[in-house]
């Protein structure tokens, strides 16, 4: 070892530097000066004694150091032993540290049906990567729909960043420059302290609507029922959650802004801000009793009861309402807006606005057992308006609702989920895989408040071009060819209850088709 090396060099220095006075006198020096002695004459005899006596004294004085010398090889010795103690117990120490460390770690990064992802060897930090993009095809065979409504459009396209910090905390970024702008979807951060317990901060979906909480990649329809159109999308706020009773509890409660029905903050007169400073208050609770029991007929059973409140006070350049469109995006309702300038009169502040409580209620539910699903919701949305027409001021109290029943089967026999399908032979090209093939059926209504259409010119919407209710019968059929792509096909035939001058708005047939890829 070093350490022992100039030990050991330091100790022949010392002992050279001590020897060297006893090595100085030598026996041939001392032997000439006693022959130099007895050939001198008596003078000098004398002055020889006087040498010798002092020859003594040297003598004796290295005797001393002889002694001297020997104490300090000792202490040397001993030192020597003890650096040998402490380097011994040294390397041991490095030896077993050497076997206890912990083994160094480096990233993982992995590439499969659920994306990219990179994360360290514990798996306590992860980054993944994934993108969903739709390509929808629309089709009107009826005669009151515009032909400018017959398009190929991109629906949503979403490159999705999401992954989790510490084991702890996740987050998720995703905009969308679907339909040809640009905003963020999601942008939340959520700290799973307990599995009882995680707080989500940022933009996401308010824990409501049962349809809206399901991913827009495993939805069975191409565009989601008309109970969807009454639920918020997106909102900015907190939001506290989680499981209980090992899942078979879920619970959220959260404060948001508030948005108009159906719509998300970017909708808002400044997009992504609280629109009246008072915001909602939104909470869901969802049962799944079964889901530990091991009865393979009860486990895919769940249901509950979300809702919001909020007390909203719009402005006729402000109004916090919202308009109603069917599975094609062809809007049906709409409140009354602001009088436009004509010739004989100028513009005129007087559509109807949000004026007072907001209540939302949605019991919802879903069903799955083998290759074959049910999901169903109900939405009521209990909103106070406003109008002024001139010198009339009217206020009411409307409630308006909306209800689907769904149901999906997969012809070749793959587990049904409120999740995404795998295919049990996924398609391969000159391969035996086919994918697996889906047929599903909705149907769905929504109804309007009859006091929205009362009141004549001061109604709070115009029965002439705003339908009292529309219904809706749906078919598809969903070929997945693997966990990434499908491939969708739907027909939809809506008819309404009012909505056009004397009677009711033709009925709207279309046809919908969509290639997805999402990971």
């Amino acid at each position: 070892m070093p350490l022992r090396s100039h030990t050991l060099r330091f100790s022949s220095l010392l002992i050279a530097a001590a020897t060297a006075p006893l090595l100085s006198l030598s026996p041939t020096v001392r032997a000439q000066d006693v022959a130099s002695s007895a050939t001198r004459p008596p003078d000098q005899a004398s002055a020889q004694s006087s040498t010798t006596s002092s020859t003594q004294s040297t003598t004796q004085s290295v005797t001393q150091p002889s002694t001297d010398l020997a104490e300090l090889e000792q202490r040397l010795e001993a030192d020597e032993r003890r650096l040998r103690e402490l380097e011994r117990r040294l390397h041991e120490q490095q030896h077993h540290e050497q076997q206890h460390a912990a083994p160094k770690q480096s990233a993982v990064a992995q590439w499969g049906p659920k994306g990219f992802a990179i994360a360290s060897a514990d798996g306590s930090n992860v980054l993944k990567l994934g993108a969903l993009i739709q390509a929808d095809g629309r089709y009107f065979a009826d005669s009151a729909t515009p032909s400018t409504s017959n398009t190929w459009l991109l629906r949503r396209v979403r490159p999705i960043l999401q992954g989790t910090l510490d084991d702890i905390y996740d987050f998720k970024l995703m905009p969308d420059f679907g339909g040809g702008k640009a905003i963020v979807q999601d942008a939340f951060v959520s700290a799973r302290f307990r599995p009882w317990l995680a707080l989500t901060v940022g933009k996401f979906k308010p824990p409501v609507g049962l349809e809206r909480l399901q991913s827009a990649a495993d939805n069975r329809f191409i565009e989601r029922a008309l109970p969807t159109d009454l639920v918020p999308n997106r909102d900015i706020g907190v939001q506290l959650g989680g499981d209980l009773a090992g899942g078979r509890v879920n619970y959220s409660v959260g404060i948001f802004n508030g948005v108009a029905d159906g719509t998300s903050s970017d909708n808002n007169p400044t997009p992504d801000f609280g629109s009246d400073g008072k915001g909602d208050v939104a909470a869901r609770i969802f049962l799944r009793p079964f889901l530990l029991s091991g009865n393979r007929a009860l486990t895919g059973l769940g249901f509950g009861v979300a809702g919001t409140y909020a007390h909203a006070r719009g402005a006729p350049t402000n109004t916090l309402l919202a308009s109603y469109k069917t599975s094609g995006q062809q809007g049906f309702f709409s409140y009354r807006g602001n009088s436009a300038a004509t010739a004989t009169q100028p513009a005129l502040n007087n559509g109807t606005y949000a004026h007072g409580e907001r209540l939302r209620v949605a019991p919802q539910l879903y069903y799955y057992v083998g290759p074959v699903g049910l999901l169903g919701e109900y939405a009521r949305v209990r909103q106070g308006v406003a109008r002024i027409n001139g010198v009339v001021t009217r206020s009411a109290l409307l409630t308006n609702s909306a209800w689907q029943a769904q149901l999906s089967w997969l012809v070749t026999g793959e587990q049904e989920s409120f999740g995404g399908v795998s295919p049990n032979s996924p398609f391969r090209v000159g391969g035996p895989g086919w994918g697996a093939l889906e047929l599903v059926a909705r149907a769905q209504e929504l109804t309007l408040d009859a006091q929205a259409f009362a009141g004549g010119s001061s109604s709070f919407a115009n029965p002439a071009s705003s339908a009292r209710r529309a219904r809706a019968l749906g078919v598809g059929v969903n070929w997945y060819l693997n966990r990434n792509l499908k491939w969708m096909l739907d027909y939809e035939l809506t008819r309404f209850k009012g909505g056009a001058i004397g009677g009711d708005r033709p009925d709207e047939k279309a046809l919908f088709t969509r290639f997805q890829l999402a990971f």
